[in-house]
């Protein structure tokens, strides 16, 4: 890492805890954080993180052997805390000896963490809140994402560089705490790494890599797109706590909108549990990616993106859009 050596030098804490050359997670994203893109990040000397999603054990048993074939660089898997096989999943990493589990998506179910740790891996989480990241922290988490509302997918309500200001100083010294959610140049990099962070997450620079299976229509999406296209998505029922998801603002989001009353009607009418009605939410949401991400329908499916689309003007390789992060980064740095 010689040539970025002041980059290097900041990401060291993270760079030793991933076990990559860089300190740069792919943010998982359902149908795209697959065995073709993670590898080639990972063989990029960034470190890949399979989206499980909504994945079955066996599917997730087969994405990750597959992923194996492709890149003999670290790798990790982020699954989702309230997907209901999320103990078999745990146990799918625990056979294939993953080394990271990312838990996204709410608090960690009781044992999960336990479970991860069991078979040596690390535990990354997510918080949305300084006090909710300490517990998550003392309860086994190994690292933190924090993630502003500038992301694509599932956001939370505050800025990335509100969250950096008020965790990184409280915690960066004892922890390990990247940073995503808008990040599409290493300048910005280079800020956050300074601020105390061990590195970063990306996942909207990287949707669009060459190695990236996303259909031609949705690169082309995102290559049109500017940052204000990037819409997070309305709550329309209070009972209904959905989070609200970033994505580029066309037919399917308004379908959402719909899908709600859908299921909020539900709720009144046939006694739907909470939980099964948010289940139902996360299955609308993983359907209607996989129309855009896999069959190219970009004006029904989801096109999640963040708010750092309009800086995705081409398809690059995965080595490239990490190697350009680098010497932005490296550059800013140099003129300090």
């Amino acid at each position: 890492m010689s040539e970025f050596t002041k980059t290097a030098a900041l990401m060291k804490r993270g760079t030793d805890f991933l076990g990559s050359k860089y300190a740069i997670l792919c943010g998982a994203m359902s149908w795209v954080s697959e065995r073709n893109l993670v590898s080639a990040i990972s063989n990029a000397g960034g470190f890949g993180v399979i989206a499980c999603g909504a994945m079955t054990p066996d599917l997730l048993d087969t994405e990750i052997a597959e992923t194996r074939k492709l890149t003999d660089k670290p790798f990790g898997v982020n699954l989702i805390t309230m997907h209901p096989d999320l103990m078999d999943l745990i146990g799918v990493c625990a056979k294939h000896g993953v080394g990271h589990v990312v838990l996204a998506g709410g608090i960690p179910p009781k044992g999960s963490v336990e479970a991860i740790k069991a078979f040596g891996a690390k535990v990354i989480v997510f918080a949305p809140t300084l006090a909710l990241a300490k517990k998550l922290l003392r309860s086994g988490g190994d690292a933190l994402v924090i993630e502003g509302m500038e992301a694509g997918g599932h956001i939370g309500p505050v800025s990335t560089s509100v969250l950096a200001q008020e965790f990184l100083p409280s915690l960066s010294e004892d922890h390990l705490v990247f940073v995503a959610g808008g990040i599409g140049r290493g300048e910005a990099i280079a800020g956050y790494l300074e601020m105390g962070a061990v590195g970063v997450q990306l996942g909207t620079r990287f949707a669009c890599a060459a190695e990236s299976i996303a259909h031609p229509n949705f690169k082309k999406a995102f290559f049109r797109a500017s940052a204000r296209d990037a819409v997070a998505s309305v709550q329309v029922d209070p009972r209904l706590p959905v989070i609200p998801v970033r994505a580029l603002k066309n037919k399917g989001t308004e379908a959402f909108t719909s899908k709600q009353r859908e299921v909020a009607g539900l709720l009144d009418t046939e006694g739907l549990e909470m939980a099964e009605a948010q289940l139902q939410i996360e299955h609308y949401w993983a359907g209607a990616l996989r129309r855009a991400v896999i069959d190219g329908d970009i004006e029904n499916g989801s096109l999640m993106a963040g708010q750092s689309v309009g800086m995705v003007k081409e398809e690059e390789p995965a080595a490239a859009i990490v190697s350009s992060l680098m010497e932005e980064s490296e550059a800013a740095l140099t003129r300090r």
